[in-house]
This record gives C-alpha cells, sequence and structure tokens, in this order.
C-alpha cells in the first residue's frame, strides 16, 4: 500500500492522505480518501476515460467538481505510475 499526499483544500479542510493499494493477484487497484470517508476499486481492464469519467462522477458526490477533477487527475496518474 502507498500513501499519496493530495494537499488539496476544500473551504478550511485540506484533502491530504490518499491510501493506494494494488492488488495484482486480482487484477485491481484500491483507492480509499479517509477524509471524504470514499473509495473505489479501479480494475486493471478499466479504460482510461471510462476510469475518468467514473471516478469524477464519484467525487463530485462528496466534493465540489473543480475538486473532483483534481483528485480525478492525481489519482490516474498515480494509478497508471503502479
Amino acid at each position: 500500500m502507498k500513501i499519496r499526499k493530495a494537499y488539496i483544500r476544500i473551504d478550511e479542510k485540506v484533502i491530504e492522505n490518499v491510501f493506494v493499494h494494488e492488488n495484482k493477484k486480482e487484477e485491481q487497484t484500491l483507492i480509499a480518501i479517509p477524509d471524504l470517508e470514499w473509495s473505489t476499486i479501479i480494475p486493471y481492464e478499466e479504460e482510461i476515460q471510462e476510469c475518468k469519467n467514473r471516478l469524477r462522477t464519484s467525487l463530485a458526490s462528496k466534493v465540489s467538481e473543480e475538486v473532483a477533477e483534481q483528485l480525478t487527475r492525481k489519482i490516474n496518474f498515480w494509478v497508471r505510475e503502479m
């Protein structure tokens, strides 16, 4: 498991830790953001654009569209570098 630092400010709160766990056996990556009480699983076979759209939509239910877009870009980068 890797812990990445997002450093995204929402009002007076900062989203800091993003947990990234790659499960090679099941061919998926678990992403969790405890500050938002949010998590998702990204299967290896999921297309990049489909993944971005799904992440953005899911995150937008917890934060603003702008913050959701920032987090989506960061998560996509972290998942692709693994």
